[in-house]
Order: C-alpha cells, then structure tokens, then sequence
C-alpha cells in the first residue's frame, strides 16, 4: 500500500529541499572563493528564488553598520540607522514586539547573526510565506546568514593579513635601504673627530647623514631629512646620496652641488616630497668650512670661549622649486678646538610639561656646559636631556646628531 503524504509533510519535505538547495548555493558560493559583492549577490538569489522571501534588508557591521542587501522593500536601507532597539538584539524577534519608527513595520521579523558571541549582522525579512513563521525555518535563515558572513569576515582577515605582510616587508626593503645609507665609518684623525647618532621614530625614519672624502685635503659631511617616513621616503633619500656622490666626482663647487641636487629631487619627489639638508665641504689645509643650509636647523659652531655662530646661509628645502630662487654659499675659517653641531628637527621640537620647547637655546646651554665631554658622550647626554625634559613624553620625529670636532 503507497505512503500517503499529507499536505503539511509534503509542504515540510517541500521546504527541507528549497533550504538544503540555498545551503548548497552558499556553499559553493564560498568555496569558489567569490568577492564579497558577488556573495551578496547569490545570497540575495538565493533567499529571494530558493527560500521565497520577498522583503529582505541586511545590515553588517564593517566599521560602521551598513546595509549590504535589500530587495522587496520602498525603504532606502543604505540610508537608514538601526535604532537601538534592534542593535541590542541577540535572539529572533518580532518588529511588532519592538518599540520602534513604523517605517521599520515594513518588516515583522528581525534575525541577530552571532559568531562567537560577537553580532556580525542584522537580517530583517518580510512578505513571509506562512511557513516562515516556524522557528526552525528561521533559525536556517539565520544559519545560512552566518555561514555567508563568517565566510566574508574570515576573507576580510585574510586580506588584512595579505596586506599586514605586504606592509612588514615594504618596513624590511626600506629599513635596508636605509641602512645602507649611512656610512660604515666616520673619521677621528688629527684633524676631526666626527661622530654620528641616529634614533628614528618608528620603523622607518626620514632622517639621513653622510661623510664623503672628496680629496686628502677635503671631504663632505651632512645632514639631511625627508618629508615623510616609510618606503617612499627611503627611496627618495637613496637618490639624494647616488647623486650627492655622482655630482662630487665632478664638482665640489657647493653651488653646482646644491643646486644639482634640487633638480634631482624635484623630478624624482612624489606626493609633495622635499628635503632639508645642510651641506658642509671642510677643507684641512686651510681650515675653511664652506656650507649650505638648505631650509634645515642650524648648527651650532661652538668656539673654544664657549661664544658661538649658527650657520644659516644658504638656500630653501630642496625639492620644491625646479630651480632654486637664491643661493648663499657660507664660508667661515674654523679655529682650533671648535665644535659643530648638526642635527634634525627631533632634538629641539621636544616640549615640556607646560608646553615650553626644549629648541635652539636649550641645544646652545647644553653645548656650553659638556664641550669637553667625548664625542660619544656629548651625544648620549644630550638625548638624555631632552629625555629628562619630558620624562612623560616620546619623541616626535627621528633625532639625528653629528658633530665635528675640529682639532
């Protein structure tokens, strides 16, 4: 005798197979690996054709709450913000039971998706079919949700991952590059003692110095810093060291130098970049100190009777002009015993807690009353008194110090 089916089995078993079928559309859907829009867009399918729900709105929470599907419905749900009787929801529910605007009537249930605790989206329906009404067929619109939205979230995890690796080994070629800048030795002979300390402010600095011998007599010394951090900025300062040192194999005129050194990085620069820089050609026959300031601090020549001269002239920051609008050559003869002081922006723009900076004047003071230390502790005590300046306080930018001694 055949199996006779009632109407409310044949109606059950009718609905399994519709949701087994939207399960399996999902599914693949993920597994094929498809963009989020194209999920949205099989997961708009999939409820409206496979489930037959015609009015759907649903919510998912990227930063901000945003209305990813909607069909069904003459609400503009992108331009809609959930109230708070529905964002502190956590199980099905009713609109009707909900103390809400009547535009949102438009809809009678309103399904939380949960994972791990968290809720990850909100799924409004409407214009159910009587079925709908059943708990269980809710709960499985609520499961293929999730299914859906975990998928997405774990790709968006991904892609954060992808782009975090992405983002550590751009740090990795950059910390190179610029680590291969610096040069691996600095002189301390019978004429100078050169020394050099460098702190970047995070991974990455924009901060550079140099030492080129251009002859036995002469030889090159700077300081330099890049707008901005990171890859671009490393990359823009290694073309400034290749063509500070291509230019001086053809020239140690200051003038040609400089004004060299601008046209290459106003051609090079991206994204408004320039440096500030201070140049300085010391010649040991003559003792004759020729410079350039290009737009940066200026270093403190400290004479033996502790008076001293700051070193402005010169130039703008480089980089910003195709042709620089003026240009000052500094020339000074050095005395013996005299110290200079070149450094970035990092060491003076420290403040302390009533806001006051450390700057030029408190460099000079320093200066003035440890001259005589070594030229490494000079350094390591006056990175120790701008940290005492502001216990409380991280520096804001790279620090860069060289000093000359001139014996």
């Amino acid at each position: 005798m055949p199996e006779i089916i009632t109407p409310n089995v044949q109606q059950e078993l009718n609905l399994k197979k519709l949701e087994l079928s939207a399960l399996l559309e999902i599914t693949q859907a993920i597994n094929d690996n498809l963009p989020e829009e194209a999920l949205y867009k099989i997961y708009r399918f999939t409820l409206l054709a496979q489930l037959q729900i015609n009015r759907l709105a649903l919510f998912v929470h990227d930063e901000k709450w945003d209305c990813k599907v909607s069909f069904g419905t003459d609400l503009d749900a992108a331009k809609l913000n959930l109230p708070d009787a529905i964002l502190e929801l956590k199980e099905i529910t009713r609109i009707s039971k909900l103390s809400v605007d009547k535009k949102w009537r438009a809809f009678e249930i309103v399904i939380p998706i949960l994972h791990n605790g968290k809720v990850l989206a909100f799924v409004m329906i409407g214009k159910i079919q009587p079925y709908y009404t059943n708990i269980e067929a809710l709960n499985f619109v609520q499961t293929v949700s999730n299914i859906m939205l975990v998928a997405i979230e774990n790709h968006r995890m991904a892609r954060q991952r992808l782009a975090q690796e992405s983002i550590r080994k751009e740090i990795e070629i950059a910390r190179e590059v610029q680590s291969m800048l610096f040069p691996k030795s600095l002189p301390n002979d019978k004429d100078v003692a050169i020394h050099a300390s460098y702190i970047p402010h995070s991974s990455i600095g924009g901060d550079y110095y140099d030492f080129i011998e251009i002859d036995k007599d002469q030889f090159l010394f700077c300081v330099a810093d890049v707008s901005g951090k990171g890859v671009p900025a490393s990359l823009l300062m290694s073309n400034f060291q290749a063509g500070l040192r291509t230019i001086l194999r053809q020239t140690a005129d200051l003038n040609t130098v400089v004004s060299e050194l601008n046209h290459l990085i106003y051609r090079n620069a991206i994204a408004e970049k320039f440096i500030t820089t201070f140049l300085a050609i010391f010649n040991r026959s003559t003792r004759e100190l020729s410079y350039v300031n290009a737009g940066h601090n200026a270093p403190v020549l400290l004479y033996e009777n502790n008076t001293h001269d700051l070193l402005n002239d010169g130039c703008t920051m480089l980089g910003v002009f195709d042709v620089l609008p003026f240009m000052n050559v500094g020339k000074i003869n050095v005395p013996e015993n005299a110290v200079l002081l070149c450094y970035t922006d990092g060491l003076t723009e420290v403040f302390d807690v009533d806001e006051s900076e450390f700057g030029i004047e408190g460099t000079i003071d320093f200066l003035q009353k440890n001259r005589f230390l070594s030229s490494k502790m000079l350094h390591l005590q006056l990175l120790n008194a701008i940290n005492l300046y502001n216990e409380d306080a991280s520096f804001g930018d790279d620090i860069t110090l060289l000093s000359c001694r001139f014996k």
